[in-house]
């Protein structure tokens, strides 16, 4: 019963979240609540390896996922860090239907609300409404990359640090000091001397 419960108000969250972008149909909203489920994975999950198609998108209802890529000699890079309300997705991947260059990890047990691909294309041809749902949240996406890039550009590893605190508060306490500043583009080490000043 407690699973059921959890999957309706995993449901009536995402509605609630899609309604305020734009007004949904009554239609659009049981469309959406019969093409979605409910799924509860464990920590370091990998959701989506690299070589692997995306066949999924992910709404993040509690927990964290990050993004990351192998570079050429193996390292390993976090080039985002996701939560409560983000959707996990690897956009190459998921849009093209083709191998993904990313690799898409729950950092904590998380539960995420799955919508496929075929059906989100079922979605946006029978409802207009929801394409104007599907534009508003692709260019969020990308207005979020281009703020990310922007900062590697501009900012100073402090500027940087301090930028990602103010947007997630509790994020030291819940993701490893060394894929936050894989993120940030610093090393551990300069990470530990920005935290040590601010302390």
């Amino acid at each position: 019963m407690d699973s059921i419960m959890d999957e309706n108000l995993a449901k009536e969250s995402l509605l609630d979240f899609l309604g305020n972008i734009h007004s949904m149909s009554p239609e659009l909203r049981a469309a959406l609540y019969s093409h979605t489920y409910l799924q509860k994975l464990n920590k370091r999950h990998i959701l989506l390896d690299i070589g692997e198609i995306q066949k999924s998108l992910f709404f993040i209802i509690k927990g964290a996922v990050r993004s990351c890529y192998l570079d050429s000699s193996g390292k390993d890079t976090t080039s985002w860090l996701l939560f409560e309300g983000d959707i996990a997705i690897s956009v190459y991947s998921f849009f093209s239907q083709k191998p993904s260059f990313e690799v898409l990890e729950t950092l904590e047990d998380t539960s995420l609300l799955v919508l496929s691909h075929d059906k989100l294309m079922k979605l946006y041809q029978e409802f207009p409404e929801f394409n104007y749902i599907g534009r508003i949240l692709t260019e969020s996406y990308y207005i979020k990359g281009e703020e990310k890039a922007n900062e590697l550009r501009v900012f100073s590893a402090t500027e940087r640090y301090q930028h990602l605190i103010k947007k997630y508060p509790n994020i030291v306490a819940r993701i490893p000091l060394g894929m936050i500043s894989s993120y940030l583009g610093i090393t551990q080490s300069t990470l530990s001397r920005i935290r040590a000043k601010k302390e």
